[in-house]
């Protein structure tokens, strides 16, 4: 199956967004991308999360987001332990400080 967009073959695009990931279709096959896994996706855009670039036949880059991901972290997870996380400052409490006035 060849897909076009003006002209040309597509070989990567993302095919759905859900509340729990993305579907992506690249090089004739699809992958899910689930928040859990990938967050980097979850408050993004739809404009920038479809802004996606296969480089080189393996490397997925998503230049708005600064994302890259290989084909290879898609097709065997378990090789690629490390996950990114993102860590969301809490904002600091301000303590009532309670002046005693003596006069």
């Amino acid at each position: 199956m060849k897909l076009l967009k003006r002209g040309k073959n597509i070989s990567v695009s993302v095919e759905n967004i859900t509340p729990f990931g993305l579907w992506m279709y690249v090089k004739e096959k699809e992958y899910f991308l689930s928040y859990k896994d990938y967050p980097y996706f979850k408050e993004q855009t739809l404009r920038s999360i479809q802004n996606v670039q296969l480089l080189h036949g393996f490397h997925l880059y998503w230049p708005e987001l600064d994302v890259d991901l290989e084909i290879d972290n898609l097709e065997n997870p378990r090789q690629y332990p490390l996950k990114s996380k993102i860590i969301r400052k809490q904002p600091k409490r301000r303590l009532a400080r309670r002046r005693a006035v003596a006069r």
